[in-house]
């Protein structure tokens, strides 16, 4: 499990203190550029992309074998993290658990997925793990078919998604987490054996949790997406989630880190501004109704958007994903939309290049938040989930420009092309593989060089071991290396001097996650082969 996030462009060194990132410092300085008028807009647009830019089929091309077999190990970790009664069960030391999930509230909270080494079901992290991974079949479903990987992606969300429908039995009501902390952490056993109480935490009108729940609206109103066409029905239901979920955010607003104070030392928000606009997004693109356009542009786009203040993308901060997602409606979709809304879609779509021109190495506003070898790194704590979300909103972005023929992003006079974006995302994916300086890949089972200590219980316990709760921790101490391997778990990865030291009890570094894989999964799917995205997900 991560523990609290910042939100912003800051780095963290080794030692905890943090300082600013001097280039993206740089960078905020455009935010002064944002006031502007319409020719100029205009006169950018022009420059930017050809007045026509036919739409061209998504054809993939040549599969890239590399990133086919890593993206078939990435899409294991969810197996292996499933709770319930499994079904086609993949992972061998795997079994049925969390079974009576849900019991105290007459719910089947059985469904969902573990949120990292430990066996708790934190409910903001999974919806978040369900968001990206519907983006990432929604943009890059057919490259994932192409490998043979779409229908495990769809079969993983839909875990999730299970869970997530279940978990709001009342339009103003969301199970938010099942199982406690405390009690989670006082044994190391396998999921299969749990004796510890697991009991549930709501968020409601009297204890609000509004990122909780839009996240949530996100994830079902993405989904909903993923499903239209192959389950009308589920995808209706979904759907109906997502609408409620949203209003009963944006109604009720309210932290859940305030609601309920013991998520902080966990998955703290740092507010719900973001996910706010986040699942209003989403929901736009799923029905394309025009108030909730209205509402990410007209209504909050000024308060809420943090536009030309480039942030990262994580499970606590969607406004950079939030950009890039409206940069689509942009490129594809803005014809016949309102002057207003029009030109605050802009604004979000010139807060994306901010954001890709940080990204860039060369780029005059480049962040120095990276390791000698490249490495977006952000923080001692999981920095992979930086590197990897920022590689997978630029080989978006990329691949929306090149659908669109926009063959220029401008970085304060210099140019760069679609390639350069790419490039970026693969030169991240590729350090993950092993392109470092250990020679070892943080996608365990990719290679031959990965982490064998994985801060992981089901993984470090023998399935055949017999023990209890407080006995269960000579495992977690053993010098050996796991005997059931975690497959296609991202760990948190390697410190800023780029060591990563392979140890059960480092889980600052070697704890893995479903949101970190939720990322990695998007991101291979992206670099897998070249192609072009589809105008609009319905």
């Amino acid at each position: 499990m991560e523990l609290k996030s910042e939100k912003g462009f800051e780095l963290e060194s080794e030692s905890g203190s943090k300082s600013k990132g001097l280039g993206w410092l740089v960078a905020v300085i455009i935010i002064s550029s944002f006031v502007v008028v319409a020719a100029v807009l205009t006169l950018w647009e022009t420059n930017g992309r050809s007045k026509n830019h036919p739409f061209v089929p998504n054809h993939p091309s040549a599969i890239n074998q590399k990133y086919s077999e890593a993206l078939a190990i990435a899409l294991q970790f969810f197996d292996v993290q499933k709770s319930g009664k499994l079904v086609d069960d993949k992972i061998g030391w795997r079994g049925d658990s969390g079974l009576e999930d849900g019991r105290e509230a007459s719910l089947d909270l059985s469904k969902g997925m573990y949120d990292a080494g430990d066996l708790i079901k934190f409910g903001f992290p999974m919806a978040f793990t369900a968001t990206v991974l519907s983006w990432a079949i929604l943009e890059y479903g057919d490259q994932m078919e192409a490998v043979n990987q779409l229908r495990p992606a769809q079969d993983s969300l839909k875990w999730i998604t299970d869970f997530l429908i279940n978990a709001h039995p009342a339009a103003n009501v969301l199970y938010v987490q099942v199982g406690d902390p405390e009690l989670d952490h006082r044994c190391w056993q396998r999921p299969e054996v749990m004796t510890e109480k697991r009991p549930l935490t709501e968020v409601n009108t009297s204890y609000p949790g509004s990122e909780v729940a839009a996240e949530a609206a996100a994830a079902m109103a993405s989904s909903s997406l993923v499903f239209k066409k192959t389950d009308s029905v589920y995808s209706s239901l979904l759907l109906k989630h997502a609408q409620e979920l949203f209003m009963f955010a944006d109604t009720y607003r309210g932290s859940y880190s305030i609601s309920i104070p013991k998520v902080q030392e966990f998955y703290n928000s740092t507010g719900y501004d973001d996910e706010l606009l986040w699942a209003a997004t989403w929901l736009y693109h799923a029905t394309q109704d025009q108030s909730y356009l209205n509402y990410v542009t007209t209504q909050n786009g000024n308060t809420y958007a943090y536009w030309g203040i480039p942030t990262w993308f994580s499970w606590d901060d969607k406004h950079a994903a939030t950009q890039v997602l409206l940069s689509r409606v942009d490129f594809f979709g803005a014809h016949g939309i309102p002057t207003k809304e029009n030109l605050s879609l802009q604004m979000y779509r010139r807060s994306a290049e901010t954001v890709m021109c940080g990204l860039i190495p060369r780029s005059p506003t480049a962040t120095t938040n990276r390791t000698d070898s490249g490495l977006i790194w952000v923080s001692k704590w999981n920095p992979l989930q930086s590197a990897v979300a920022s590689a997978l909103l630029a080989v978006i972005y990329s691949d929306y420009m090149l659908s669109s023929q926009t063959k220029r992003l401008y970085c304060q006079g210099v140019l760069y092309k679609p390639a350069d974006l790419r490039k970026f995302a693969i030169s991240q994916a590729d350090y993950v593989l092993g392109n470092n300086p250990m020679g070892m890949s943080y996608l365990v089972g990719y290679g031959g060089n990965y982490p064998q200590y994985v801060h992981h219980r089901g993984a470090s316990i023998p399935v055949d071991a017999k023990t209890g709760c407080q006995d269960g921790f000579k495992w977690l101490k053993s010098l050996d290396p796991n005997p059931n391997v975690a497959v296609g778990a991202l760990v948190g990865g390697p410190f800023l001097n780029e060591t990563y030291f392979d140890s059960r009890n480092n889980s600052q570094q070697g704890e893995p996650s479903t949101y970190n894989s939720a990322l990695m999964v998007g991101l291979l799917s992206g670099l897998v082969a070249t192609s072009t995205v589809v105008q609009s997900f319905t």
